[in-house]
C-alpha cells in the first residue's frame, strides 16, 4: 500500500514473540498484531530495535514481514527495517523485506567504521536508488557511533532522497532542528521514537510516535495522541506521565547481572505475556531473562497503570 505523507499516530516497533527455542512464534506474533490494530494505531514498524532484529537470522526477520504484511492485509503500512552495517549489506536487507511485503524500509547509518557524514549521506542517497519503497533514516546513536547530523537529514528531504526520520537519540534540540528543516517538504514524516517524550516532540510539530512501551499499551498512546491534537495539554500531560511511570518497567533487570536492552525488551515481553497477548516471554541469546522476582515488578507497574 502507499505510504502515509506524512506518516502520523502511533507507530508501534513490534516485538518480536519466540519461542523457548528462540524461534518465532507466529500465533503470537499475530495476536500481538491484533491487539496493536484494535488500538487505533497508525502503522506498524517490524526488525527494529524493539524488535530484537540484530538478534534475529535473515530467515527469521522475513518470517516476521511476511507474517506481518499478511495478516494487516493492506489495513496499515507496514515498515520494516533494513539494520545492517555497511550499503551492500542493507541494500541486501532491502530487497528481502520488500519481496517480503514492507511498504517502506528504515535504515540506520553505516556502523562498525567510522564513517564521515557525507559518507552517511551516499549510504541513503545509495540506499533510496535502489529501494522500490520510500526509505526512512532511523537516527539510533545507542547502536552507531554517533548521531545522525540534521543537516544530512535537512538535505537528503529536500532533494527527496528520505521520505521521513524515525528519531531514537533523545535529543529534543536535534529533533526541533528537522522539524523545522522539513517543514517545507510536507511529505516527509518526523517520528519520535521516544516513550517519554511523545507530548513534547508533537508540540514541536512532530508528525507520529514509534515508542516501544506502545506494545503493552497500545491505547496508551494513540489516546495520548488524540489529546495533542485536540489541544487538551493538561490531559494529555496527565497520560504521558502515566506513561512514563509505567516506562519504569524497563529497570525491572538488575543492571549488575545484565544490560539495558535485556532489562527493557524483557519486560515488554514479560508484561505482554502477564497481559495474555504472548505465550512466552523468552528474549533472544545471548541476552538475560527476568527473574520472577523481576516479573513481579513488571506486574507491579501494570497494576499500577490500571492495565491489569
Amino acid at each position: 500500500m502507499p505510504l502515509p505523507a506524512p506518516l502520523t499516530g502511533v507507530v508501534p516497533p513490534l516485538c518480536t514473540p519466540l519461542t523457548p527455542e528462540r524461534e518465532v512464534d507466529v500465533p503470537s506474533l499475530l495476536r500481538l498484531v491484533d491487539h496493536l490494530v484494535a488500538a487505533g494505531v497508525r502503522g506498524l514498524f517490524v526488525l527494529g530495535t524493539t524488535s530484537e532484529a540484530a538478534y534475529l537470522t535473515d530467515r527469521q526477520r522475513r518470517l516476521v514481514v511476511e507474517t506481518t504484511v499478511t495478516h494487516v492485509g493492506g489495513q496499515l503500512p507496514v515498515l520494516a527495517g533494513a539494520i545492517d552495517m555497511t550499503t551492500p549489506r542493507v541494500l541486501d536487507q532491502v530487497a528481502s523485506v520488500t519481496r517480503a511485503g514492507a511498504d517502506a524500509v528504515v535504515v540506520v547509518s553505516p556502523f562498525y567504521t567510522a564513517t564521515h557524514p557525507a559518507e552517511i549521506a551516499r549510504h541513503y542517497r545509495l540506499v533510496a536508488a535502489a529501494s522500490p519503497v520510500p526509505v526512512l533514516a532511523y537516527d539510533l546513536p545507542s547502536a552507531v557511533r554517533g548521531k545522525l547530523p540534521a543537516d544530512v537529514v535537512v538535505e537528503l528531504a529536500a532533494d527527496g532522497v528520505l521520505a521521513g526520520l524515525k528519531d531514537s537519540s533523545g535529543d529534543l534540540a536535534g529533533f526541533r532542528e528537522v522539524v523545522a528543516g522539513t517543514r517545507a517538504r510536507p511529505g516527509f514524516s518526523v517520528l519520535t521514537g521516544s516513550e517519554l517524550l511523545v507530548d513534547a516532540a508533537l508540540a514541536l510539530g512532530a508528525h507520529g510516535a514509534v515508542p516501544g512501551l506502545a506494545n503493552v499499551d497500545p491505547h496508551g498512546y494513540v489516546r495520548l495522541d488524540r489529546l495533542c491534537r485536540t489541544g487538551d495539554p493538561a490531559a494529555a500531560r496527565a497520560e504521558q506521565e502515566r506513561l512514563c511511570a509505567l516506562y519504569g518497567m524497563v529497570r525491572a533487570g538488575d543492571p549488575a547481572r545484565m544490560g539495558a536492552s535485556s532489562s527493557a525488551v524483557g519486560a515488554f515481553k514479560a508484561a505482554l505475556h502477564l497481559l495474555g497477548v504472548i505465550t512466552c516471554p523468552a528474549t533472544a541469546e545471548p541476552q538475560v531473562p527476568l527473574s520472577p522476582q523481576e516479573v513481579e515488578g513488571v506486574e507491579g507497574h501494570l497494576i499500577e497503570a490500571g492495565l491489569l
